[in-house]
């Protein structure tokens, strides 16, 4: 069975994710959705209501579900996930859930990928973080949440431009994009977006585009690295000018030409997770291993790595390892260090070496 994909949206007090949604909930492309808000009162459903199927879940005219939290957000999903099954709401593709604006999403996506039920069922589509146009810059230095949401975000969407300078909206785009390499970025004015832009966000490549790792074309400096004699990477610092708020927050990316063994680099990112968590806030790539010609997601935010996935082919432009790290106060030696170890110990030779150490 083909699991539902989770979209988490994101962002601090009054940045407008109710607007966003309230204006999603009007168009035609959410009728195959189901959304989980905190509660039904902030959101205008009174004249889009036909059906209430629950004290907590209506159906709207469009056919899209709207449930609100009471609770735990798994047993929220558990509950939508059997009333679909016994056909007592219409079928749905997808989950977008509206966090709080004081919301570190880091707990909520804990929750998620360590609830057995809940992985049976649904994977993690991707994060979308609504990002104040007129007072985001002044939350980013303040508010440690507001900082978290950004940098966990694979798509981040700049709210209210139409109330904003373009001076403003273009610092704060440059701020963006020094602490969260990754995500892609789009303004929008009055609440409104493209619901393809929200829908078709994706924790992985997307197969449309060229790369869904863009930062790459500009990348500041590029250091080959020896792991032995037949395999190299190499490392991309990525917007090297540190952010002059967050100094402390920094990216790169690293890629392989060769294929990787599987797991030389599943046993690194765990070591990695458990010896730097508090301080990787985000790992993100794309991976070639070498008993698999398919490309494979691997994704991580501080000390937890979510399910490996199969992509069914190569993005295109893309055909070797790509992975990114976002960092805090940490350094690129220390994150390649423990690469270069126990990828070289997964090869050849050396993998019962590894079999021993994962074994003592």
């Amino acid at each position: 069975m083909q699991k539902i994909p989770l979209i988490i949206l994101t962002g601090f007090l009054g940045s407008g994710k109710t607007t966003l949604l309230n204006n999603l909930l009007k168009t035609p492309q959410l009728s195959d959705s189901a959304v989980l808000v905190n509660e039904f009162g902030k959101i205008a459903l009174d004249h889009h209501l036909i059906e209430t199927v629950a004290d907590s879940t209506v159906v709207l005219s469009n056919g899209c579900i709207c449930c609100a939290m009471r609770g735990e957000l798994t047993g929220a999903l558990r509950t939508l996930f059997w009333q679909r099954q016994d056909k007592k709401i219409p079928s749905f593709k997808r989950v977008i859930i509206e966090t709080t604006g004081l919301a570190d999403p880091a707990p909520i996506l804990h929750e998620l990928i360590n609830h057995p039920t809940i992985l049976q069922h649904y994977s993690l589509a991707g994060v979308i973080t609504c990002v104040d146009g007129i007072f985001g810059a002044e939350q980013l230095e303040k508010q440690p949440e507001s900082l978290k949401q950004v940098v966990v975000a694979d798509r981040l969407l700049i709210t209210k431009t139409d109330m904003s300078s373009a001076k403003q909206i273009t610092s704060l785009t440059k701020r963006l994009q020094r602490l969260n390499s990754v995500a892609t970025i789009h303004p929008i004015e009055r609440g409104r977006v493209d619901p393809k832009i929200f829908l078709d966000v994706t924790i992985h490549h997307s197969q449309d585009r060229d790369t869904d790792m863009p930062h790459l074309k500009g990348t500041n400096t590029y250091h080959p690295i020896q792991i032995d004699s037949s395999l190299s990477m190499h490392l991309h610092r990525i917007n090297a000018r540190k952010d002059n708020q967050h100094e402390r927050i920094h990216s790169f990316c690293l890629t392989f030409e060769q294929p990787l063994p599987r797991l030389g680099l599943l046993t690194a990112l765990q070591v990695l997770a458990s010896m730097h968590g508090e301080q990787i806030l985000r790992i993100k790539g794309i991976v070639h291993f070498d008993d698999d010609e398919k490309p494979h997601v691997v994704h991580g935010i501080q000390n937890m790595l979510f399910p490996i996935e199969t992509l069914a082919s190569w993005p295109q432009g893309v055909s070797g390892t790509q992975l990114v790290f976002i960092v805090e106060e940490l350094t690129y030696d220390a994150i390649v260090d423990v690469l270069k170890k126990f990828i070289s110990m997964g090869r050849g030779d050396r993998k019962a070496e590894l079999t021993n150490w994962l074994l003592s």
